[in-house]
């Protein structure tokens, strides 16, 4: 098996990483940072996310794996101290592949049209004041959006930013994508629903720039600012991102975990 190795940066994860290297040699796993079929991300879901983003041009031939060396996230499996484990069963057993939506985005622009894909959420804000948008959805105006902002969530990444506005957890088997408010405006001229919603596979969401404003994108932990984005189309992709279980790990006991138990 042909793998390679993400890190967070920090001393640990260095270390980790390190370790991981030394195994893998040890069982005869190639390592191979250009043409990896498994990605281990060592650190937390912001370090998978990093993962995901650097191979997502290889998002089909490719399944990630998680350690998390701070508190469990829901793409990391593995602790720290189960690294050798880990490297054992790469190298002696065949993991169950289980895949997960994402979302596609074209962003239009004066100039051109751009196309990216999330794991976990596109966000639009207002960079210097409230945003201000129009909403379809499948080419019929549906609101008419004032306020801090919206985020667009796939069921994966429905447990982070979109939860913390109010949204629902979707299970990521479910193939959607959630439209959800960040302190929306609501009197005569702007109305909203006042809730998220779930779009299902094969509808599309636009939002459109209904003033000039200094627009603040966000795709997962990337960032742009510009003055020139005039509408996004957001949709459920016809790709998806594997992940390569070695062992059970339940969506909702991740929930239960992150959420609930103490």
């Amino acid at each position: 098996m042909k793998y390679a190795v993400i890190d967070r940066g920090d001393s640990m994860s260095q270390q980790l990483a390190e370790q991981l290297h030394k195994l893998a040699a040890a069982s005869e796993l190639e390592r191979n940072d250009d043409q990896p079929e498994l990605v281990v991300s060592i650190g937390g879901d912001g370090t998978l996310l990093q993962a995901f983003h650097k191979y997502v041009h290889r998002i089909d031939e490719v399944a990630f794996v998680g350690i998390h060396t701070g508190h469990l996230g829901f793409y990391a499996d593995w602790k720290a101290n189960e690294m050798e484990e880990l490297v054992r069963m790469m190298a002696s057993e065949k993991p169950k592949i289980v895949s997960y939506p994402l979302a596609e985005l074209e962003v239009q622009t004066d100039k051109e049209t751009i196309s990216y894909v999330a794991l976990n959420e596109i966000t639009l804000k207002g960079a210097d004041i409230t945003l201000v948008a129009q909403i379809n959805v499948n080419d019929e105006p549906f609101e008419m959006f004032r306020g801090d902002g919206i985020v667009i969530s796939t069921p994966s990444g429905s447990t982070a930013y979109n939860k913390s506005v109010g949204g629902a957890i979707v299970h990521p088997t479910i193939e959607s994508l959630q439209i959800a408010e960040i302190a929306s405006i609501n009197n005569r001229v702007y109305r909203t629903l006042g809730s998220s919603f779930l779009l299902p596979q094969h509808h599309h969401c636009d939002i459109i720039s209904k003033k000039d404003q200094r627009l603040l994108l966000a795709i997962d932990h990337l960032s742009v600012q510009s003055n020139d984005i005039r509408a996004l189309r957001c949709t459920v992709s016809s790709k998806k991102v594997h992940f390569a279980r070695y062992r059970p790990f339940p969506f909702w006991n991740r929930v239960r975990d992150a959420f609930i138990d103490l």
